[in-house]
């Protein structure tokens, strides 16, 4: 895979403008985006407030030696230093492999997110997708489809790729070899 999730974050002297003036960030705060090749997308140039577009590409997730999703009509949602998150229909998820999960979470652009435990056989994974039951209008397309952690299941798609999770759980993207970061997620980019 051409993508490095692990790939240190390196500092230089960016600039951020704060009011009408410009400031520097702290060391920790400061990103070089990779520079994509052929083909690739860099996660810095995504928007925010994020960007939601369908996918072309068949999103297969894997659980316990079983499909448990597999989708033709998926949507990715992009967002400024994220991996694309990728999120199926729910009409593409096995039946009987969702169990509804404590807690919810709070995203200013989608909504309330709700969290599903994913059960294969006598094997489970607490809380390895989510989905939006009442998305803002922005995210309309995305009702009830679900997104999962592929750090928490056994293997993700897109099309004949296997892809990498983003590393710390939080944001849950998939890293292929089409996006190149650095990645939010690792400890000290929270203020990215």
């Amino acid at each position: 895979m051409g993508a490095n999730p692990n790939k240190a974050n390196q500092a230089v002297g960016f600039l951020v403008k704060t009011s009408s003036t410009f400031k520097e960030k702290p060391v920790w705060n400061r990103v070089r985006p990779d520079t994509p090749g052929p083909g690739q997308e860099s996660v810095w140039d995504y928007p925010r407030p994020p960007r939601l577009e369908p996918v072309k590409d068949v999103l297969r997730v894997i659980f316990n030696g079983e499909i448990v999703a597999e989708s033709k009509g998926g949507f990715r949602v992009l967002e400024t230093s994220h991996p694309p998150v990728f999120y199926i229909p729910p009409s593409d998820i096995a039946p009987g492999v969702l169990e509804p999960a404590s807690g919810r979470s709070m995203c200013e652009f989608k909504g309330i997110a709700t969290y599903w435990t994913v059960v294969v056989k006598s094997r489970t994974t607490a809380s390895a997708a989510w989905s939006y039951a009442d998305p803002t209008p922005a995210f309309e397309r995305i009702r009830d489809h679900l997104a999962f952690y592929a750090s928490k299941v056994d293997e993700c798609w897109v099309g004949n790729e296997r892809v990498a999770a983003q590393e710390g759980d939080f944001y849950g993207g998939w890293i292929t070899s089409k996006v190149v970061g650095p990645f939010k997620g690792a400890p000290g980019t929270r203020g990215w």
